[in-house]
């Protein structure tokens, strides 16, 4: 009998061990998992810190070449011609035009503008005069290059032109109050387009007087005459044309380096920002 005991005391001894043995191998291999696991975690989330770093990275660095593109298209007509805007300028660009910084930045120019156009004084009956753009100069086509996410897209000459055709391109406000302005001081403006007469006199026309702007001396569209020349050659021909007539120029706006090129100047010239597009 004694011995049976014995026996079962051993049986139980050994099942005892064997059942601790198997409760630590399992506490360790949970221990194991939990590890796996947080080391996967902690693995996951620093991919995602250097995703979102990457990331940020790669904005940061786009904004700072899209400054300095910019930069190199508006001064002095560095980087000419272009066709696109870079893709990875398109949100500094977006954001510049529509953030508030190119209102900031027009309101600036035109204010320097007025203050030299108000040392200026006009002799009544003579011919003073100012020549002023058209296309985001007077009027505004930034609805339309909106869409076309602001010159990253080639440009359209169809599209563009059935935008002109619907005759809702918006005043500029701030060229319109440098046209007020100037037109209060005594001066004859003349806005000079490179849009086509055939085609484009009525709509732009009466677009223009929508949006505010009476009183200008005399609008000029390129006729059959200069089709095909150049904007620097089409626009130098009609500033000569002007002064033989007996103006003087005593300042000439514009959104475009072409605009403010060639002969017959005037006094002074002043160029307007415009990332969206480069016309040669």
């Amino acid at each position: 009998m004694m011995l049976k005991i014995k026996i079962v005391q051993t049986i139980v001894a050994g099942l005892t061990f064997l059942l601790g043995l198997l409760t630590n191998l399992l506490l360790k291999m949970h221990r194991q998992q939990n590890h796996k696991a947080h080391s996967s975690q902690k693995l996951q989330k620093m991919m995602m810190i250097s995703e979102l770093d990457s990331s940020s990275s790669s904005e940061v660095d786009d904004e700072r070449y899209g400054l300095s593109w910019r930069l190199a298209v508006e001064t002095n007509n560095n980087v000419r011609p272009w066709k696109t805007v870079p893709p990875c300028c398109y949100k500094h660009v977006e954001n510049y035009i529509l953030g508030g910084q190119y209102e900031l930045d027009m309101n600036t120019i035109v204010d320097e503008i007025i203050f030299y156009a108000k040392s200026q004084i006009p002799v009544p009956g003579h011919k003073d005069a100012w020549i002023l753009d058209v296309d985001d100069t007077c009027i505004s086509n930034i609805p339309y290059y909106k869409d076309k996410r602001f010159g990253c897209e080639p440009f359209d000459s169809t599209m563009f032109k059935a935008w002109i055709n619907k005759g809702m391109c918006p005043a500029n406000p701030v060229v319109l109050r440098l046209f007020k302005t100037l037109i209060q001081k005594g001066f004859k403006v003349f806005l000079l387009t490179g849009r086509y007469e055939g085609t484009l006199a009525k709509i732009t026309m009466d677009n223009l007087h929508i949006q505010g702007f009476i009183g200008y001396q005399r609008l000029i569209l390129r006729s059959d005459e200069y089709k095909g020349q150049s904007a620097v050659k089409y626009k130098s021909s009609i500033r000569k044309e002007i002064e033989k007539e007996g103006y003087r120029i005593w300042g000439n706006v514009g959104d475009q380096w072409t605009d403010l090129q060639g002969d017959s100047l005037g006094n002074r010239t002043f160029k307007l920002p415009n990332p969206m597009y480069c016309i040669s």
